[in-house]
């Protein structure tokens, strides 16, 4: 009986959505090597898995069972053997540890892409174990950002001849989309109103009180300016962000829409973009909105610093400080208002930016070139 064609298998431990899980998703459908299938991996239903099936990428749901669950290695392991497994694409820090451990069994490289800060708590059992296998059982370790490398290097998680940094990238074309008003209808607000939105979940990194607490202070001056937050709402979370509006007594001018899954279009509805995060291992939804040429406001938190070009590409201010954020957010508006021809200036030159340094295309190329040099080996 001949073999089944090699295969590149595609793993993840989240169901999504997120940023994550989006590279996962453009790897597991543009990444192609000569000769090798694809197959994707994934923990369970979801988000994740309506993406696969309506993308046609073949894929394999197995559930975990803790961490040292024996039933679940022996079954990624099977899976494995059936499809041919030659290389792993894993992605976060939990497939990182499955195929770390699978690769001192089978020997199959894995390259393995962390998307934000993470770390092994030094208290915890088996931290000395996860180390030793992070370091043994990874080829390469792709961080998406110099930051995140650095940071990652200095936690000593991994050596530093295993890290690599490849920038995530998107397909610019797919934000030329135009402005419809439609956001201003469903939400009741005049034609004119302005619009200021963030996306992303609803998670303590996003620092989603920083953006409302930035509010506040505009909202203060009477602005007729309405902010609209993209993400998927995780409890208590969420709660605790509508009593804060409440508190602040800002609720009608601030909209919780729930993940929403045609991203370009919310973008094309935005006046000033706004991510407000006090950490981000980079930062696709700042790439989205300069592809679709929208002033953007960003905190320094680790990827926004090697994506916009300070003045030029958008506006950069500390971390947790709602005030520098109202004062850049109130100054944007103001651009657009008085001066569209500057705001015209930045928003070029940050669509010239994404275009020629953070595309999809680039990335894929970039993946490539490092399963490249394992597909070498093993002929």
């Amino acid at each position: 009986m001949t073999s089944p064609k090699p295969t590149i298998l595609h793993a993840i431990d989240t169901t999504g959505p997120g940023g994550a899980e989006t590279v996962f998703l453009n790897l597991a459908d543009a990444l192609r090597i000569d000769g090798y299938s694809t197959l994707a991996l994934i923990q369970g239903p979801g988000w994740l898995q309506q993406q696969l099936q309506a993308q046609r990428i073949p894929f394999v749901i197995i559930a975990p069972n803790g961490w040292l669950s024996i039933g679940y290695y022996w079954a990624v392991y099977r899976l494995m053997k059936q499809h041919n497994v030659k290389f792993v694409q894993a992605h976060l820090l939990g497939s990182a540890l499955t195929f770390a451990l699978l690769h001192l069994v089978t020997a199959i490289p894995v390259v393995a892409t962390l998307h934000g800060h993470v770390d092994v708590d030094p208290n915890e059992r088996f931290v000395a174990l996860k180390r030793w296998l992070l370091r043994r059982g990874l080829h390469r370790v792709v961080a998406v950002s110099r930051q995140l490398a650095e940071y990652l290097a200095d936690r000593k998680l991994f050596g530093r001849h295993q890290l690599v940094v490849i920038h995530n990238g998107i397909d610019v074309a797919q934000y030329q989309v135009a402005r419809s008003g439609r956001l201003q209808k469903e939400l009741s607000l005049p034609v004119q109103t302005k619009l200021v939105g963030s996306i992303g979940n609803i998670r303590p990194a996003k620092d989603y009180p920083n953006l409302i607490q930035a509010a506040a202070v505009l909202l203060a001056h009477n602005l007729d300016v309405h902010f609209v937050i993209a993400g998927h709402p995780k409890e208590p979370l969420q709660s605790s962000l509508h009593a804060l509006v409440s508190k602040l007594g800002i609720d009608k001018n601030i909209h919780f829409l729930g993940f929403m899954p045609d991203t370009a279009e919310f973008l094309a509805q935005l006046d000033v973009f706004v991510l407000a995060s006090k950490s981000e291992g980079f930062s696709i939804s700042t790439l989205e909105a300069m592809a679709a040429r929208v002033p953007i406001v960003a905190t320094r938190c680790g990827g926004p610093e090697e994506i916009l070009r300070p003045d030029i590409d958008g506006l950069l201010v500390e971390t947790s400080c709602p005030r520098q954020l109202s004062s850049a957010i109130a100054q944007l508006l103001e651009r657009s208002s008085t001066g569209p021809s500057t705001i015209g200036l930045s928003v070029a030159s940050a669509y010239d930016r994404v275009t020629s340094d953070f595309s999809l295309t680039s990335m894929i190329e970039q993946y490539g070139a490092q399963i490249q040099t394992y597909m070498l080996n093993l002929r």
